[in-house]
């Protein structure tokens, strides 16, 4: 019997379960979105195997292509002169359908289980993808077939973000929101190095494997979803989170017999029914529009736009830009792109911490993007001149760009689905994610579209273009740093605690 026991031992016992079941959801949601972006990198680094210099190259004695052919062990149709803009194209075709089904899924994410929806989307995209490097199998040579491919796995792939940050965002408080998702966030950065190497062991044979295998594992992470992911901490009889609006006084008492969510219960099913899912209505979903006048909502979106336009043009041409300046082999050129990754993941974790000891989310931002742009200047003009000094600037490069990039993305966006204005209704979470992931997936459309138009006029140009984003997105952020900074003034000259935006 419960009354047997100390106050204390009930306690323990509910903080416990409450913190298992809490790091279970944390780790089960990283390698969930782990695997979306491991099947997003195979491109970047087959990108150096579709076209290339073949006049280095024996070839085959049954090949039929002309003795001053060089092109000849390229992967028609990219075996072009044109062959950059034709891969931007296959880039865009997914990231297109990213950012306009991103703004759909929301609203779905909002209304259908989470569980079902993540699945789905998962057990999709990775049949997508393996579906591309079926292409080398099936020895498909047709534009068409690789755009439609792209441009479903666009689609599916929508699924995974607003899902996952809405399923920790109902697990967990803003407290130390942004140091923890800075730490989940990395899985973005450790997806891109797992797909740089799992590629990278195929990309000089068989390349179609460098898509299959991501591919399968993904649809295998969807079974795992369906079988383990639990969306609320109401579904197990845990203690929800305190979000903004919501007064502590609401939050169920682990001490209290009545109120503890996590306690043994022996009043039956009504009981049980009433305390798990609370005696009042939930909350309706919030619209679009509504979305948008929550604030803050509009300037980390726009701001998101040109920071995911960099982050994305390196995710999707760096190795590339690697192979024809540095001169390494495809493989390493894939390799070494992966330090831009690891360089994220400390930048992510960072980005957070600072926020959360300073509570300015767009401040910490808009000191990194500074930051970021004479980085970007330096990286390509000495980044090049020794293995070293590549290898310090790639993993500087990639924390002052994702830094802010996986800032917006989680907890910003996390704080702004909770905004004190909704007055306690956490239904946004997912919508509001959309709205901002979906505005910064036009920025990652446009990137990797630019960069293949430009690059034909030198990588030089590709990088102004890439640093004049990041100074747009800075600018973007003057109000929120300035009503932050006004903010913290008011704090030193009150003695009291941080006023929230």
């Amino acid at each position: 019997m419960r009354s047997s026991l100390a106050p204390g031992v009930w306690f323990f016992r509910a903080f416990s379960r409450d913190s298992w079941f809490r790091g279970s959801i944390l780790l089960l949601t990283f390698l969930i979105y782990t695997c979306y972006h491991m099947s997003r990198k195979p491109i970047s680094v087959v990108k150096s195997r579709l076209h290339q210099n073949c006049s280095e190259q024996i070839k085959p004695i049954n090949d039929t292509h002309s003795l001053n052919d060089t092109m000849w062990c390229s992967w028609a149709p990219f075996d072009k002169d044109n062959y950059k803009e034709l891969l931007a194209g296959v880039d865009n075709a997914f990231l297109v359908a990213y950012a306009i089904g991103m703004f759909i899924s929301g609203v779905f994410g909002e209304r259908l289980p989470l569980r079902y929806y993540l699945s789905a989307g998962m057990l999709l995209s990775g049949l997508f993808t393996s579906l591309f490097g079926l292409g080398y199998f099936w020895n498909i040579h047709e534009l068409w077939y690789f755009v439609v491919i792209q441009v479903c796995n666009g689609l599916v792939q929508t699924t995974g973000w607003p899902s996952v940050v809405t399923c920790v965002g109902n697990w967990f408080g803003k407290g130390k929101r942004g140091f923890i998702m800075g730490i989940w966030n990395s899985h973005t950065s450790v997806g891109n190095i797992l797909g740089s190497l799992i590629a990278g062991i195929w990309v000089n044979g068989q390349w179609g494997l460098s898509f299959i295998v991501p591919g399968i594992i993904t649809a295998i992470m969807g079974i795992i979803t369906f079988l383990f992911l639990i969306e609320h901490p109401e579904d197990v009889d845990c203690s929800p989170p305190q979000h903004h609006g919501e007064p502590a006084e609401n939050q169920d008492n682990p001490e209290d017999p009545g109120n503890s969510p996590c306690s043994i219960r022996d009043s039956g099913l009504e009981t049980v029914a009433k305390t798990s899912k609370g005696p009042c209505e939930e909350p309706a979903a919030i619209n679009f529009f509504g979305a948008l006048r929550i604030p803050g909502v509009v300037e980390f979106s726009l701001c998101l736009l040109f920071a995911k336009l960099v982050s994305y043009t390196f995710l999707y041409w760096l190795p590339l830009y690697i192979f024809n300046v540095a001169h390494f082999s495809a493989k390493e050129a894939g390799d070494l792109s992966t330090l831009f990754d690891v360089g994220g993941i400390i930048g992510g974790i960072m980005a957070g911490l600072i926020s959360d000891y300073t509570n300015g989310r767009a401040t910490t931002c808009c000191v990194m993007l500074i930051l970021a742009a004479p980085m970007m200047f330096l990286y390509n003009y000495i980044g090049q001149d020794g293995i070293t000094s590549s290898i310090v600037m790639l993993i500087i490069c990639g924390g002052l760009v994702n830094g802010p990039y996986a800032l917006i993305t989680t907890a910003v966006s996390a704080d702004l689905g909770t905004h004190k204005s909704l007055k306690g209704n956490a239904k946004a979470l997912s919508t509001v994610t959309a709205i901002i992931d979906g505005t910064g997936s036009i920025g990652a459309a446009l990137g990797p579209l630019l960069a293949g138009l430009i690059s034909p006029t030198g990588w030089n140009n590709v990088f102004y273009m890439l640093i004049s984003a990041d100074v747009l997105a800075c600018l973007l952020l003057c109000r929120l740093v300035y009503k932050e900074i006004l903010a913290w003034k008011v704090s030193l000259s009150r003695g009291s605690g941080y006023k929230e935006i």
